[in-house]
């Protein structure tokens, strides 16, 4: 299978016009936070992101496919003392706009630095929120299974007549569970907690996210030959992850510091790699 790596130098609000309708199938991203990294992303106020980052998302929802997602890594901004709204804000502002806010997943950071603030502790964890155009979207659970873990040897050694049936929760939810169903089970499916730890010093980027956050997701989105997009590519850990597990992919960052980084690693990986105006001039397409 031929994967290809495309990698774009500019603002993600062109370059994404250069994109074709309906084209990508997993959006996994994490664009620059509210108030921070001012020296290399200019620090948007948090009263001004929504309108910095809703017409990145419109063009965001024009090239994802029908069944395809959209997995935002963003974090709140503590903004005078209390938790500043713009995320809940954005949340709204999307379902205004047609996306379905499907699911948050939590990455908690397991080698976070421990911390306060008078009013305060230090935050461990980050939302992942999961976005789609429609109720029927592509999943592989499966892929994403993990061992069933110690609980099964006591939890299942026993189990009550209740435990056979689809019992119903007992809060009135009228959700229920079979427990037997698990028996002689080797894998489960996991929960929407993530654990996995934070990499920087590595990667020469203050906020890099570690290889097993965006393996999880396209993984569980997306099949081999799929197309994956980062809008704000950073060190590339996007694309890198992708080209492993056999996805092709595209990347955006308007910092030359790190298309160059990307693009120098990739030719050293021997990427079947396109930068953006040699491959537009040669064959006039996006």
């Amino acid at each position: 299978m031929n994967i290809k790596t495309e990698i774009y130098l500019g603002d993600a609000r062109e370059i994404l016009k250069q994109i074709k309708d309906n084209t990508v199938d997993l959006i996994f991203t994490s664009p620059p936070y509210a108030d921070s990294r001012k020296k290399t992303y200019g620090g948007i106020h948090p009263d001004k992101y929504n309108d910095w980052f809703l017409p990145i998302v419109d063009e965001l929802y024009r090239v994802l496919k029908l069944k395809g997602t959209f997995i935002l890594n963003i974090k709140e901004r503590v903004h005078k003392s209390e938790r500043h709204t713009y995320v809940l804000e954005m949340i709204l502002e999307l379902r205004k706009r047609g996306w379905l806010w499907t699911e948050e997943f939590i990455w908690h950071k397991k080698n976070s630095y421990p911390g306060k603030w008078p009013n305060r502790f230090r935050d461990s964890w980050e939302r992942l929120l999961q976005f789609n155009k429609q109720k029927n979207f592509n999943m592989y659970q499966e892929s994403v299974m993990i061992p069933v873990g110690e609980w099964a040897k006591s939890r299942l050694k026993k189990l009550s007549s209740t435990d056979k049936i689809r019992d119903n929760s007992k809060n009135g939810s009228g959700f229920g569970k079979n427990i037997s169903n698990w028996i002689k089970r080797d894998l489960v499916y996991p929960n929407n907690v993530i654990y996995s730890a934070t990499e920087c010093n590595n990667k020469n980027h203050s906020a890099a996210f570690p290889d097993s956050l965006p393996e999880w997701f396209i993984k569980l989105f997306t099949k081999k030959g799929d197309l994956v997009l980062d809008p704000f590519m950073g060190s590339g850990t996007t694309l890198f992850v992708s080209k492993r597990l056999g996805r092709n992919s595209k990347g955006i960052d308007i910092l030359p510091d790190f298309y160059n980084m990307v693009k120098t690693q990739l030719e050293e990986t021997e990427s079947n790699i396109f930068e953006s105006n040699n491959y537009y001039e040669k064959t006039g397409t996006h």
